[in-house]
């Protein structure tokens, strides 16, 4: 495990200490966009902030009157605007939530908190539709100095300190392939992908590295996804075509790694999540559930004469009681993950999960698109194609 890594993660056991700004008089001010009806808060994104301390919410903007009405209770603040350019121009904000999880607003919201001067941003999944606002995003946060953090919360998880020290002492074996799923209900296909599988994507390329190539298959009820299939998705999410895709990509650490998802196939959500399949056996990895992963010795392709059994895995090891349990709470309510970009800000480094990250991931998806596009042939990442592929079909 490369020394910063384990560095950020074993930081995450220690962050219940006081921030530089807690501990003065002055509160970075905090300015929240939501927009009830499309997309709304997301996840806790919002009130997030009440558990950071030296930070303080001075306003909220919502397009939407009611729900503007209930976020200035909800948030205990009293400045409320129904247009979020309004809020960054009166109150200028240290740091920003993009909280909608509507995919068509984070760009226009990003940009615009980014340019009104704001030190660090919280957003919510997915990060942005193409590589091309994801460019854009990129290119002016560098510029400004402007700190992101996309909210990809499971890749605060202290285990993955716990299970990177066990591949690199050689507990895995060899790693032999990644395999990621979504959750395989009513949205699967390319819905999936962006909503869910960004989460997945996200931590392949965490344990594999960034992505090279993707090579990929979109069928919709069974046939090859065609121009006549497309139609737009919901939550902002732009183009949308198939409820069954396969994709295979290769990673910058030479190994290989696979999403798939297929509308309701009868797993119950289970198979949200990825596979680490190494020759010692398997770390099964469920997205958002606690415990977050399992390990599961044996050789994988050798039959067994007694069951393999899942062994938990917390952050004080494998087949260890889990001794922190207010640290993985703070995690699931990204309360970890906003301290981080608090930190990041005031240390000038990235946050874990940041801008580039978030452009990795939609590279991933948008992957998907294209080499559908292109008859199933492994395209180069990132896309030489910077607007969305299924545009183009």
């Amino acid at each position: 495990m490369k020394r910063r890594r384990f560095l950020q993660y074993t930081g995450l056991a220690t962050m219940a200490v006081p921030s530089l700004w807690a501990q003065s008089d002055h509160k970075a001010s905090v300015g929240v966009i939501g927009h009830t009806g499309r997309g709304n808060y997301g996840h806790g994104l919002d009130t997030v902030w009440h558990h950071i301390p030296g930070t303080q919410i001075i306003g909220v903007a919502d397009a939407d009157p009611q729900g503007l009405t209930k976020a200035l209770k909800r948030l205990r603040t009293k400045e409320g605007f129904a247009g979020y350019q309004e809020m960054l121009d009166a109150l200028r904000p240290d740091f920003v939530s993009v909280c909608p999880r509507h995919a068509d607003q984070h760009h226009a919201m990003t940009v615009a908190a980014i340019k009104s001067g704001t030190k660090g941003i919280y957003v919510e999944k997915p990060f942005c539709r193409t590589p091309a606002e994801a460019d854009e995003i990129l290119a002016l946060s560098q510029a400004r100095g402007t700190k992101i953090a996309v909210a990809h919360r499971n890749r605060y998880h202290p285990v993955l300190a716990v299970i990177d020290r066990f591949i690199t002492d050689g507990g895995l074996g060899k790693l032999l392939e990644i395999q990621g799923r979504g959750k395989g209900d009513r949205r699967g296909g390319d819905e999936d992908l962006w909503v869910l599988g960004s989460h997945v994507l996200n931590l392949v390329s965490y344990f594999g590295g960034s992505p090279r190539t993707c090579s990929a298959v979109m069928k919709h009820q069974g046939e090859g996804v065609t121009k006549a299939h497309v139609r737009e998705g919901a939550e902002g999410l732009g183009p949308l075509a198939a409820n069954e895709l396969h994709a295979r990509y290769e990673l910058s650490s030479g190994v290989f790694a696979s999403f798939d998802s297929i509308a309701n196939d009868g797993t119950q959500n289970a198979g949200f999540g990825l596979q680490l399949i190494g020759s010692k056996g398997i770390i099964q990895i469920q997205c958002d559930l606690d415990p977050l992963a399992h390990w599961i010795p044996g050789n994988p392709f050798q039959p067994s004469k007694s069951a393999r059994p899942w062994i938990p895995i917390s952050s004080a090891g494998i087949g260890i009681a889990e001794n922190q349990p207010k640290l993985i709470e703070d995690v699931q309510h990204h309360i970890v993950p906003v301290r981080d970009l608090v930190q990041a800000v005031q240390e000038d480094r990235q946050p874990l999960c940041n801008a580039q990250e978030g452009c990795n991931t939609v590279e991933m998806i948008c992957g998907v698109f294209e080499s559908h596009r292109q008859g199933g042939r492994a395209v180069a990442l990132p896309l030489r194609e910077r607007e969305h592929p299924l545009t183009k079909l």
